[in-house]
């Protein structure tokens, strides 16, 4: 296990687990994403649910961790994005190097790739930049991992998600960002494809109800990841604070769903 990689679990799974708290949500989907819960438009909202909530982590695109980040909870900034208004083969590119990362708060920077896209070589180039600097400054690399475009028909499939946790590994990430394949044991080989560095799950869109976004994170937990990013499945919900406490029942306690559904009923 590299330094970097004991770096991150050391501040963003001091509970042996983690939970984080996406919200780079805004470049990436728009602001639609906040009309389930109005609330969730006011970053300044999610710095008090963060703290309030006692997750490990919160990630923010620069403009966002410059104008609201108040130190109470451990930054990632998110270092690229695209919006949902491009329509070419899947890229994503920098808008923020990791110096400035560095003087916004950061103690880790995400990066996402598109393996399968057009443009892969692109990022896989800039990644090895980030990569060198993020070692430099002695920063936590996380890598966001969504294979699309190309040969990729399924993003979920349990053979795209593993090849999603091994390209992020040999890629250089201390930590990885990875879809949920649907079941723990096919995500438990995406898991051991990804060696030593730890992964958690994309939150992905808000569920239909509780118990199936509850059930998921079982399953990772279940399958051996350390934790999950989780964005809309959270601050969508009305009752945010009361549904990641039963969250961290899960990931902290080891609790399965039908110990705890009740809590959120």
């Amino acid at each position: 296990m590299t330094a970097l990689v004991e770096k991150f679990l050391r501040i963003f799974a001091r509970r042996g687990r983690s939970i984080i708290l996406a919200y780079d949500h805004g470049i990436e989907h728009g602001p639609t994403d906040f009309m389930d819960n109005p609330d969730a438009v006011d970053p300044g909202y999610i710095i008090k649910l963060a703290r309030e909530a006692g997750f490990d982590g919160v990630v923010f695109q620069r403009g966002i961790a410059e104008k609201y980040y108040d130190g109470s909870v451990p930054l990632i900034v998110k270092l690229n994005g695209k919006t949902s208004l491009y329509n070419g083969e899947p890229i994503s590119v920098a808008n923020c190097t990791v110096e400035e990362a560095v003087s916004l708060g950061a103690s880790a920077v995400g990066y996402t790739i598109y393996p399968g896209s057009g443009y892969e070589w692109k990022m896989f180039e800039e990644l090895a930049r980030i990569k060198r600097e993020a070692v430099k400054f002695d920063l936590p690399l996380i890598v966001w991992s969504y294979p699309r475009g190309g040969k990729v028909t399924n993003e979920t499939a349990p053979e795209i998600v593993a090849y999603a946790a091994r390209v992020a590994l040999e890629l250089g990430a201390d930590a990885m960002k990875i879809k949920y394949t649907g079941d723990p044991k096919t995500f438990s080989w995406a898991v051991k494809v990804a060696g030593k560095v730890p992964v958690l799950m994309s939150g992905g869109p808000k569920t239909k109800t509780e118990e199936e976004f509850l059930r998921q994170v079982e399953g990772v937990i279940e399958a051996g990841a350390i934790g999950i990013a989780v964005g809309r499945n959270v601050w969508q919900r009305r009752d945010a604070l009361k549904f990641t406490r039963v969250l961290s029942e899960i990931v902290y306690g080891g609790k399965k769903v039908v110990e705890v559904l009740g809590e959120v009923k």
